[in-house]
């Protein structure tokens, strides 16, 4: 069993990023939806946040933003013209196809994909489904160009592969890991992966708020992936009409300890039996559980507690816990981390980070990486140009200083001038994530 590393691979906030209040169920992107937005704060926000984690120990990649406005998308939809001639006759027209075509929603790269590791595939390679997000518009229209992405960072199909994504049809709505943890006794070893979905391809839902993810789309990637040790759990009900529209919102896990809200599945005491059997007496899973009683269904949502990073500092005994900055500001969630870290769990440090940015449309720390088990040879073979050093970390704000703009309103994702700025600064990031010259669909065009 060659010894392997959690590496995390952000998304790049992308000079779009605004409130528009596109996904139905996301409390905190209604809630803001309208608001003037700060994408040089949020891309700024990101970058410090990726290089936290690359400074603790841990291997560090960016994944690039996507194109923003999608001007093929709009001429799919028959606007004709020069781009600035589409893109101002969309947002006259069709204003709610223009506001889906100016989403930066790709820099949650928890949807990216599902990813499962070596130690878990039937043919012991890394392997990646990206999501077809198809439960949201906006979100539909990232999986083709997310699978570029991910063909540029992990290049070598002898350790790598990168399915295109599940049919883009509802009874197959993937959300991608932001409804997936990998449980193990170490990083290299074999592991339980849970796969949380919220309803049935046939079921007729009825709630407030969609269920996004089937369990046959769960059950298709791990069938694709060839994954072991996979266990389907139903999410709760009550969760997702409280706001929980990823299982993210709620649990997150990282090795062999699972810490999540009591709301977190429908049924907590199969899921956890369900996962020591998967198991096997490898290891003895731990579930750490916070009770409605102590964090109210609406504080975890508010606070996103949940919606943390749970990893493995290198040298340290206990894990890590890297939670927004809202977190500590309220009183019940700053109450629970506060005893995680005095008791002799298997939580041991809590340290808090301002992404409130990408917080105020409904993303955490998690949301914003796509974690990525690798042994040393894997590591060895991604392009070495998009994983995160002190120089690329440096080049990247001096990048964002100069082409994101301080402020953006709804108003200005009209404005032809912010295409240009936006093409302008990935075709700079092109060459230096070393892309390629044809990697963006305006390149190409």
């Amino acid at each position: 069993m060659p010894p392997a590393v959690e590496a995390n691979a952000d998304g790049l906030i992308g000079p779009t990023h605004s409130y528009a209040g596109l996904s139905p169920g996301n409390l905190a992107s209604g809630k803001n939806r309208g608001l003037a937005s700060n994408p040089k704060a949020a891309v700024l926000q990101g970058l410090q946040k990726m290089r936290l984690l690359a400074d603790l120990g841990l291997p560090q990649f960016v994944l690039p933003p996507q194109e923003r406005p999608d001007i093929a998308f709009l001429r799919s939809l028959g606007f004709v013209g020069s781009d600035a001639t589409v893109l101002a006759d969309a947002w006259r027209d069709a204003p709610a196809f223009a506001a889906a075509a100016c989403s930066a929603s790709a820099m949650w790269a928890a949807n990216a994909a599902t990813v499962t590791p070596s130690a878990d595939s039937a043919d012991g390679r890394v392997h990646f489904t990206p999501a077809n997000l198809v439960t949201n518009l906006h979100r539909s229209l990232e999986h083709r160009q997310t699978t570029r992405a991910l063909d540029a960072l992990f290049p070598d199909p002898d350790r790598f592969a990168v399915h295109d994504a599940l049919p883009p049809v509802a009874h197959l709505a993937d959300e991608g890991a932001a409804n997936h943890v990998r449980l193990c006794a170490e990083h290299g070893a074999p592991g339980v992966n849970l796969m949380v979905w919220g309803r049935e391809a046939w079921e007729g839902w009825t709630g407030l708020f969609p269920a996004r993810q089937t369990r046959e789309a769960s059950d298709a990637v791990m069938r694709r992936h060839g994954a072991t040790g996979a266990v389907l759990a139903r999410q709760s009900r009550d969760a997702i009409a409280g706001g929980t529209f990823h299982n993210d919102v709620v649990c997150v896990g990282a090795l062999n300890v699972l810490f999540h809200h009591e709301l977190a599945f429908e049924d907590t005491a199969a899921t956890h039996e369900a996962i020591r059997r998967a198991a096997d007496g490898r290891f003895e899973p731990v579930f750490v559980e916070v009770s409605n009683a102590d964090l109210p269904l609406g504080d975890a949502i508010a606070s996103y507690l949940f919606n943390s990073m749970l990893i493995q500092v290198p040298g340290h005994n206990r894990l890590t816990l890297i939670c927004p900055t809202e977190t500590q500001e309220n009183a019940r969630s700053r109450a629970v981390t506060e005893r995680l870290v005095a008791s002799n769990g298997p939580i041991g440090e809590v340290r808090f980070v301002d992404v409130r940015q990408s917080m105020r449309n409904g993303g955490g720390p998690a949301c914003l990486r796509l974690r990525v088990v690798m042994t040393d040879a894997e590591l060895a073979a991604t392009n070495p140009a998009m994983r995160l050093t002190p120089e690329l970390h440096d080049r990247l704000t001096i990048w964002a200083e100069r082409h994101y703009r301080d402020e953006l309103v709804a108003r200005d994702l009209a404005d032809p001038d912010l295409l240009n700025e936006s093409r302008a600064a990935l075709e700079e990031l092109t060459g230096i994530l070393r892309l390629g010259s044809d990697f963006y669909p305006f390149q190409r065009a």
